[in-house]
């Protein structure tokens, strides 16, 4: 059996030991356009801050494609599939032959038109190491760079935490009425925009820029104009689905896979943020960009891949981030009944439906968030647990004993 995973990032990662699990021989082949060893791409905003270093980000020990039998080609590009032949065709027509396939091909940087974007020389998207490479070069050791980033979502204020203390000043503009609107309620979005604005960056939201009217000055269309030496475009991604649409897999936005990330195409597969699943938390179908359903999708098409019979159908949004040590932890969907506690540093916001928890913020203190983390991924029933105990103090002991049990056998 030969199987052939293109991209290299959580969900191919996933796929590689999920294909292990099962087929212990078979012929393995990772492409990928970047030409890196695999890495987490969340740590580049800790790349630039000082606080790892590029081998600390690497996402697996050196020799993972030795020890797992993987053929990586590094830096070339799929460019069509065949699926009447089954193989997949590289950049320079070369074509590699597949039994099964794995399609993890992720998102890539959304960039809205802007008049005269094109005439800004220092800009760059932030998603990939190459893009956090580019953005140090661009600002250099002087710390005396003006930087604007367009975007107040999760990749727009971690570049701005990764780049706080190599810059001059960070303005951040937003047509969204406030910050992280994808990720946290009003009061959790103003809670984390004070603590930024503490930390010395500027805010403009429900906002944007109108156009560019040299390559270093911008005009929002509130009217307000800034000069700046550094853009940095955040304002979110798009699913890589083309080569999956061209081969006649379904795609609503993202690539439509089952329970087992099979598409409707023979011996294709796929996962991750190229892909749509199915939220638990709120019971609607949407992209969830995110490291631990990234794996877990691709873990699933792998053991599958290999002739096993796996299903995943537990994903809901997750985020476990925080900026310049303020941490939070956010889960699952904030439609419901709110139990919510406010001090100077924390707040907790607890939401519960139909006898379940369905989704929680926790910002400033997070210990022991993925006690509720496994609630909502779970689907517990709150009755059967002592969730007045697990309101206020999160802990193993309000579960039953076989359930305890069950929870300490498979903490990883």
């Amino acid at each position: 059996m030969k199987y052939v995973i293109i991209g290299n990032a959580t969900a191919a990662i996933g796929c590689v030991e999920g294909i292990r699990t099962i087929d212990k021989k078979g012929e393995i082949v990772i492409i990928s356009s970047e030409p890196h060893f695999t890495y987490g791409r969340p740590l580049i905003s800790y790349l630039l801050l000082g606080k790892t270093t590029e081998d600390k980000m690497n996402y697996r020990p050196l020799d993972f494609y030795e020890k797992m039998g993987v053929t990586p080609m590094l830096g070339r590009t799929v460019t069509r599939i065949d699926k009447d032949a089954k193989a997949v065709v590289l950049e320079n027509g070369e074509t590699v032959s597949y039994d099964k396939l794995a399609i993890c091909t992720g998102s890539r940087p959304f960039v809205p038109p802007m008049e005269g974007l094109d005439t800004v020389e220092n800009q760059t998207p932030f998603m990939t190491l190459d893009h956090a490479h580019h953005l140090r070069d661009m600002l250099g050791t002087e710390k005396d760079k003006n930087v604007l980033i367009i975007g107040a979502g999760l990749i727009g204020l971690k570049c701005a935490e990764g780049i706080s203390g190599l810059a001059k000043s960070i303005t951040i503009v937003d047509m969204a009425p406030r910050i992280l609107p994808n990720v946290l309620d009003e009061y959790g979005s103003a809670y984390i925009q004070k603590f930024l604005e503490s930390k010395g960056m500027a805010f403009f939201l429900g906002d944007s820029v109108a156009k560019f009217s040299t390559p270093t000055h911008a005009v929002f269309k509130s009217g307000y104009e800034m000069d700046f030496d550094v853009l940095v475009v955040a304002v979110g991604v798009r699913p890589n689905t083309q080569l999956a649409e061209e081969i006649g897999c379904e795609v609503n936005r993202g690539i439509l896979v089952n329970d087992h990330s099979e598409t409707c195409v023979p011996d294709v597969y796929a996962a991750g943020d190229c892909t749509v699943s199915h939220d638990i938390s709120a019971d609607v179908d949407r992209i969830l960009a995110i490291l631990p359903n990234a794996y877990l999708q691709g873990e699933t098409a792998g053991m599958n891949m290999a002739g096993g019979n796996h299903s995943f159908a537990k994903a809901c949004p997750m985020n476990a981030s925080g900026f310049l040590g303020l941490h939070m932890i956010t889960c699952g969907s904030y439609d419901g009944e709110e139990y919510v506690v406010k001090t100077a540093d924390t707040y907790k916001k607890l939401v519960t439906r139909d006898n379940h928890l369905v989704g929680f913020i926790l910002i400033g203190e997070v210990d022991r968030g993925g006690i509720y983390t496994s609630l909502v991924r779970e689907q517990i029933p709150l009755d059967t647990i002592d969730f007045e105990l697990i309101r206020e103090r999160p802990q193993l002991m309000a579960f039953s004993k076989p359930e305890r049990m069950a929870k300490l056998s498979t903490a990883h």
